[in-house]
């Protein structure tokens, strides 16, 4: 097993690629990122989610990003997953299995998403991707846009049929439905969305796979040790991080079409804590220079503690 084999829970980063001039993943800037992240004191980070455009990547690209993230985080002793979906169930069978090897704390995964898998097919998927790997932890990513989105109590049988399944990242709910969450998935690793993370994890939550790592790494985990320290305090500057979003960061996907990848860059950007541009990989649009330099400055504005939340 891997150098952390405990439940995951706290604060995870995003890696995010970095695009050249000519459209390419910048290999040589993804260094400066990942000390970045490790520097910041999160609890580890992860590969190819939404924002690490796994959908977008070769497989030539997959196997570098993960065989250089794997090093990195061996080297420095910082947890990582790697996230190995696809829209093809059996390509992602296919990287989880070639990713072995480099023993991540556990890997990601979507169900497959070209057709909506019923409960039936997704528990074989999950088994399949087990048995491929079954020293790997498995961590179910269902975001809000998946075409088979699953309830509490079919988690809840997915886990007992598949006991490598550690976590999940879901995208959170109304007091029903963390109810439903403490009731049924009691002691399960469910991550919640960064701009949801002080209420999420104050009712049930363990963590998240942080939007908000996105804008500041080091910001977001100060924002998760206010929550152990002060959770009235932060539950009020949830409600900010929350007007932010909707005020500036969302709007951004109405006026120019982008993706929640796109946004997740421009947050990135906007933040500075790294050589990172809000490109994306061909064919997806991105916020333009001036959208994000006026986002950066409405953060700092808007939400100064995170650029002063330090270790």
């Amino acid at each position: 097993m891997s150098i952390c084999a405990k439940r995951p829970e706290g604060i995870w980063g995003a890696v995010l690629l970095p695009i050249d001039r000519r459209g390419e993943i910048e290999w040589s800037a993804l260094h400066e990122q990942l000390s970045t992240l490790h520097e910041s004191g999160l609890e580890g980070i992860y590969t190819n989610g939404t924002a690490g455009e796994f959908h977008s990547q070769t497989e030539q690209e997959f196997d570098r990003l993960s065989q250089l993230v794997a090093e990195f985080c061996r080297l420095v002793a910082l947890p990582f997953q790697i996230g190995v979906s696809h829209s093809n169930a059996r390509v992602a069978r296919e990287r989880l299995a070639r990713i072995a090897s480099l023993r991540p704390d556990a890997a990601q995964v979507t169900l497959p998403d070209w057709w909506a898998p019923s409960y039936e097919e997704a528990e074989a998927f999950l088994a399949g991707m087990a048995a491929t790997a079954p020293e790997v932890p498995l961590v179910l990513y269902n975001p809000p846009h998946a075409k088979r989105r699953l309830s509490h109590g079919e988690i809840a049988k997915l886990r007992t049929a598949i006991p490598t399944l550690i976590g999940a990242k879901l995208p959170g709910g109304d007091e029903f439905w963390y109810e439903e969450l403490r009731r049924k998935l009691p002691d399960f690793s469910v991550f919640i969305p960064g701009h949801f993370m002080a209420s999420g994890c104050l009712a049930g939550g363990r963590g998240s796979y942080s939007n908000v790592a996105c804008l500041s790494p080091a910001g977001a985990l100060g924002w998760w040790r206010q929550l152990r320290e002060d959770p009235a305090g932060a539950l009020a500057f949830e409600s900010r991080v929350i007007a932010f979003m909707n005020e500036q960061v969302l709007p951004l996907a109405v006026r120019y079409g982008l993706s929640n990848a796109a946004l997740d860059k421009a947050l990135a950007a906007a933040g500075r804590w790294c050589s990172m541009g809000p490109h994306l990989l061909w064919p997806y649009s991105c916020a333009p220079e001036e959208a994000v330099a006026e986002l950066g400055g409405a953060a700092r504005r808007q939400l100064p503690e995170l650029f002063s939340m330090n270790q």
